[in-house]
């Protein structure tokens, strides 16, 4: 199977071929004339249509399928990437799933607290093969948060890399790439949960999965409200 090819298909997680997806990609690509015009709409409908919540489960395979997160409406970086790729594939877009540890990440007191750390390991970001060389995009945080946190929703315009900038409006030290992890053709689950564990503490995220496993999604929707951090 040649480069595009590989990242063309549909897998477990990022299921391009749910029908639910291709209604999703059709519509929000409709009168695009190009790949690149079709990758940038699908971006900004995943970046601002899907609302960002860090506290979404994400230990399991179905936490990160794409059809579930077009479902749910939502998602940490991970998840929103998943739904991307899926977007992406579903309209002939060669899309794969990158991920790099990053610093001083758009955050709150509660959830620095929640995690005992300002490094986030596996962040999510896509790439798509357009005009022969693969393009990043970033589409976790949607437009009204990067607002509320005073940062600049990033732009995309299918050919130029688009990547967290590292300082926000008041130009103070906002974001810090540490490490990259490769990229992938399906969410590498098992490999995120290790990185999670090494990063935070097993124990931490045993707590988090029990939780999960015994009162359900109990944050869901907290993030929004919660106390930014300057």
């Amino acid at each position: 199977m040649n480069q595009a090819g590989r990242y063309l298909g549909a897998t477990d997680i990022i299921d391009s071929h749910h029908p639910d997806i291709r209604a999703f990609a059709a519509e929000k690509s409709a009168g695009a004339k190009t790949p690149v015009d079709r990758a940038v709409r699908l971006y900004y409908a995943v970046r601002d249509g899907i609302r960002y919540d860090p506290y979404y489960p994400f230990y399991k395979p179905e936490h990160y399928r794409a059809s579930n997160v077009l479902k749910e409406g939502r998602g940490f970086c991970i998840q929103k990437v998943s739904l991307l790729c899926a977007a992406a594939r579903s309209v002939g877009i060669p899309a794969r799933a990158g991920f790099a540890t990053v610093r001083n990440h758009l955050a709150t007191r509660q959830l620095l607290e929640f995690i005992g750390s300002d490094i986030f390991t596996f962040h999510g970001y896509t790439e798509f093969l357009m005009e022969g060389k693969w393009v990043k995009a970033t589409p976790a945080f949607n437009r009204e948060l990067c607002e509320r946190h005073g940062v600049a929703p990033l732009e995309f315009n299918g050919r130029k890399d688009s990547m967290f900038q590292p300082y926000n409006a008041d130009r103070k030290k906002f974001m810090e790439y540490l490490e990259f992890h490769g990229t992938f053709a399906d969410i590498p689950v098992e490999e995120i949960v290790h990185a999670f564990e090494k990063t935070y503490g097993r124990e931490r995220v045993l707590g988090w999965i029990e939780s999960f496993e015994k009162y359900g999604d109990m944050r869901k929707g907290r993030f929004d409200a919660e106390d930014i951090v300057h």
